[in-house]
């Protein structure tokens, strides 16, 4: 008998970024990048294990902006094309490095990508979403939906403003994959009382918290993070486990800092003679990461101090981590279980894209973990979040704390001095919003079209990852653009509407560049 279950959950996501007016366009290269070292590899993880009969289970969340992206056809063509262009600079680095050291890490990048198109395009036939959805049928994952745009919701302005974003959610998680979502992923951890109500509404059975947003509910959690707790709206909670979480997001003293590891930063689209390379950067104006890296961390080194990249070696290391994870979780279960009298549950949240991108071993960290916890051991058992509340008849009635998962474990990191000036133009843009839905809510025609649209700016304008790439400094010209022009477009057609004068062609314009969620109805805002 087991002594307690393993939860991993998987946080994906990124922002709508999509610019087809442009020929190549920078910022979409987040995408790209995460489909190439994250979600093809995740992906060809599970198809692996469940081909071996390997019993894994995880959580993990599609954003309605990702969703959104990952099936629009048009930059599916571009990341194909993206990806041609990768497997050509691969297969000249094959031959460039012929005799040379590195080239055993250039077949590797090679057959990386190779297999990446092939699992593109015939695997899941270009379309992502399509490929998770199968695995979630299997019963291997649990996919949760989100709220519209990654909106933080306690920072919103009106009951119809958080309403929406979770209503929109959710109808968009059912557009994708058929079925109405149990989990909820609140963006960014961020919770306020009063969000479970909303969520009760929208059918959702369970979300998520960090530390300290459970352990300082009223009443103090009987059995603290290591047991779901219920709101006073019947939605269920689970609460980070620190430990677990610590060990693999330290860059410091978690695993991912090893020496063996890929060294994240030192690329060769800064490495290579410029006019080789070139044809590859983007517009080749400027040189930038094309994903082909040849070293390792190697410790705390200038960047040209990198020693060669060992990809066996790297393995290796992520399979002893692997092991070093699971034995952890096994003494953490026993001795919760010890302690607590009941199976505790070890919740380990990630960002996906820790994996693979950022971490690039962390893919086959994870594949290694499942396999050993099938075979190697029978204390811990991995379960998806689901499977936890049945195990979980009874729980006890808390109200939680409010919180988030962000540096300082609240809000600052979306409310401080580089970005507080979004608020006050969102909030009033979320009114207005409000209130020509109510005053227009019988609207037809250009009117209706209009009123769709201001929904959509407005959506895409309230994206936390606007306010956090202001706060962190790094591409900031383009998140705080991306705010302005938003609302900018949401303003002019407020007016347009209140005027009787909406411009035709600017609308048809916006709807074709600004086209996240062709479904939606401005009337989720009554």
């Amino acid at each position: 008998m087991a002594n307690g279950y393993f939860a991993l959950v998987l946080h994906t996501h990124l922002p709508f970024v999509r610019h087809i007016e442009h020929a190549e366009f920078l910022e979409e290269e987040w995408l790209f990048e995460a489909i190439t070292e994250t979600y093809i590899p995740l992906i060809a993880m599970c198809d692996n294990l469940f081909s071996r009969g390997v019993g894994f289970k995880f959580t993990m969340s599609l954003t309605p902006p990702l969703l959104e992206m990952l099936s629009d056809s048009a930059l599916q063509d571009r990341y194909e094309k993206r990806l041609i262009k990768l497997i050509e600079l691969s297969h000249r680095e094959v031959a460039r490095t012929a005799g040379h050291p590195e080239h055993r890490v250039a077949v590797m990048y090679r057959d990386r990508f190779v297999a990446g198109h092939r699992i593109f395009a015939e695997r899941c036939g270009r379309n992502l979403v399509s490929a998770f959805a199968e695995i979630q049928r299997r019963g291997n994952i649990e996919i949760m939906a989100s709220s519209a745009t990654h909106a933080i919701l306690p920072l919103l302005e009106t009951p119809g403003g958080v309403r929406a974003q979770i209503r929109i959610g959710a109808e968009n998680y059912r557009k994708h994959f058929g079925i109405s979502p149990r989990g909820f992923w609140l963006p960014e951890c961020g919770y306020s009382h009063g969000l479970e109500e909303y969520l009760r509404e929208a059918g959702v059975k369970y979300f998520l918290l960090d530390t300290h947003g459970l352990l300082f509910s009223r009443p103090r959690p009987k059995f603290g993070i290591f047991a779901p707790v219920l709101t006073q709206s019947g939605v269920a909670v689970f609460g980070r486990d620190p430990e677990s979480s610590k060990q693999v997001w330290s860059s410091k003293e978690g695993y991912p800092g090893d020496g063996l590891y890929r060294e994240f930063y030192r690329d060769l689209g800064y490495d290579a003679d410029y006019e080789y390379i070139r044809p590859y950067l983007h517009g080749g104006d400027f040189r930038r990461g094309v994903g082909i890296k040849y070293h390792r961390v190697t410790g705390d080194v200038a960047l040209h101090e990198k020693q060669l990249y060992e990809p066996q070696a790297a393995r290796e290391k992520a399979a002893e981590h692997a092991g070093n994870f699971m034995f952890n979780r096994e003494h953490q279960v026993r001795h919760y279980a010890d302690a607590l009298g009941i199976k505790p549950i070890i919740v380990a949240p990630y960002d996906a894209e820790l994996f693979g991108h950022w971490w690039f071993e962390g893919i086959d960290f994870l594949e290694y973990l499942f396999l050993k916890l099938f075979y190697d051991q029978k204390t811990v058992i991995p379960v998806t979040l689901s499977e936890c509340l049945a195990e979980n008849s009874t729980l006890q009635i808390v109200e939680p704390c409010g919180s988030s998962w962000g540096a300082g474990g609240f809000f600052e990191v979306w409310v401080n001095g580089t970005n507080d000036w979004v608020y006050r133009h969102v909030h009033k843009a979320e009114e207005r919003m409000v209130e020509l839905a109510c005053t227009h809510q019988s609207a037809t025609g250009l009117v209706e079209r209009a009123l769709n649209q201001m929904a959509r700016e407005l959506l895409l304008a309230q994206a936390s990852d606007w306010p956090f790439i202001m706060t962190t400094g790094t591409q900031v010209p383009y998140a705080q653009k991306r705010v302005r022009d938003h609302l900018n477009r949401f303003n002019r057609l407020y007016w347009e509407v209140k005027s009787s004068t909406i411009d035709e062609p600017f609308l048809r314009d916006l709807e074709a560049k600004d086209n996240i969620f062709p479904e939606l109805s401005f009337r989720v805002y009554l």
